[in-house]
């Protein structure tokens, strides 16, 4: 955590914010995670009034600032940039300029190259609390947002004068916010999803993820793996500190003896299944386990409340798609957001009208990358003998026929569907 982040005291706005009537917000988004913040730098960069609700304290990141392994597309690091997050990163970054991918028993491989593109990459991989770091970095500069924290969300208390009433708590009691619109950005396991009364549907892969830091004795040259089998993905993805990053699907059975095993043994059957596209497997930091579990709720919005990020939808990560999409999602109601205060500076931010626009922007990228990430999970890992020869097909025609290829690539550089205009802009 950088030694900048400022202090704040139990459920009181900071000093930027003593002129506003405390508790009273344009925007309260709940969940300081990746989206979350990202959301809350966009809004108050152009002028929106925003309370995020945090559940770590000052001077720590959030649980999901670890060591996990974060594919940005180009549209999300052109974003980020326009935000100021990306000049906060203290960390190299690994270019993505070539994604292979193969499936293990299978014939054929397809290989994207982002010269072919007239691009020099894909994306960038970038440590998760790395990541962190910098979203803390670029919110310590923000003056128009008021940080509660650490606060509970508690749950709903109605409505008045146009606001939606939440309480929140922390060790010394409760109160009540209000707020023009509510931004659920709390996780899988959202809370103020619940309390929304929004039901989401939930499918369980029936994999644990390992994710770990790799040394192998091929430094990485821009190449990101994508290696498919009967238990899932294993990925192999190029950082910017000379290591790659591994991301290892097992069946879920057998989640607990591969998380027993030593290091050496880990390595072996990690390699056993990848190959040896990128060297002998060395050596791996500390490994941590993660369930595959598809979360989508059944609706992203409801009278002054939206869902983003995980709340919203937990995909696989086979693709690397969740945050790159989750962003999109926050940015285009910041977007929206900003052209309505842009006419109408005392314009309703939770209006039906300018959600059910954000709906309707958002509708066919949500669902082409949901289907997208899902069937290709299930596809990737059904051991059908029948599938076989469909799937050496398939990654034939993709290393081989431009349009197959033209249409993954705008899906993994995050062009796809009506894309904000943050992430268009070129990169400085």
């Amino acid at each position: 955590m950088p030694a900048a982040a400022p202090s704040s005291r139990p459920l009181e706005p900071a000093p930027s914010s003593l002129a506003r009537e405390p508790g009273r917000h344009d925007v309260l988004i709940v969940g300081g995670g990746l989206v979350g913040a990202s959301l809350a730098i966009a809004l108050e960069r152009i002028g929106v009034d925003v309370g995020l609700v945090e559940a770590t304290p000052a001077g720590e990141l959030p649980a999901v600032f670890d060591q996990r392994n974060l594919s940005f597309a180009e549209a999300t690091i052109n974003a980020l940039t326009a935000l100021g997050v990306m000049q906060k990163l203290r960390a190299p970054t690994g270019a993505i300029r070539r994604i292979h991918i193969s499936r293990r028993g299978d014939f054929g491989r397809g290989v994207l190259d982002a010269a072919r593109y007239g691009r020099e990459e894909f994306g960038r991989v970038v440590v998760a609390r790395d990541f962190g770091e910098a979203l803390e970095a670029r919110l310590a500069e923000a003056t128009g947002l008021t940080r509660y924290r650490p606060v509970r969300f508690i749950g709903l208390a109605g409505e008045e004068e146009g606001h939606r009433l939440v309480r929140v708590a922390d060790d010394n009691g409760e109160r009540l916010l209000r707020m023009r619109l509510l931004v659920a950005a709390d996780g899988t396991r959202s809370p103020v999803r619940d309390a929304l009364g929004i039901a989401a549907d939930e499918h369980d892969y029936a994999q644990t993820l390992f994710v770990a830091r790799l040394r192998t004795s091929q430094a990485p040259d821009g190449t990101a793996y994508e290696r498919l089998g009967d238990e899932g993905p294993t990925a192999v993805l190029p950082r910017g500190d000379r290591h790659y990053g591994l991301i290892h699907a097992v069946a879920r059975e057998q989640a607990d003896a591969v998380a027993a095993m030593d290091e050496a043994a880990f390595l072996e059957r990690a390699q056993s299944v990848f190959g040896w596209r990128a060297g002998r497997f060395l050596s791996c930091g500390p490994r941590s386990a993660h369930p595959a579990i598809r979360v989508i709720a059944q609706r992203t919005s409801t009278p002054r409340a939206v869902l983003i990020g995980n709340a919203a939808q937990t995909i696989h990560p086979i693709g690397a798609q969740g945050f790159n999409l989750g962003l999109r999602d926050a940015l285009t109601l910041a977007e929206l957001i900003g052209d309505a205060r842009a006419l109408d500076t005392q314009a309703d931010v939770g209006s039906a009208s300018l959600l059910d626009a954000w709906l309707s922007r958002r509708h066919d990228d949500r669902e082409r990358t949901v289907r997208f990430s899902d069937g290709l999970a299930r596809l990737t890992a059904n051991d059908a003998p029948l599938l076989r020869p469909l799937r050496s097909l398939g990654l034939f025609v993709l290393d081989r026929l431009p349009s197959a290829q033209a249409w993954l690539v705008g899906g993994a550089m995050g062009y796809r569907g009506d894309v904000p205009a943050l992430c268009r802009e070129p990169r400085a």
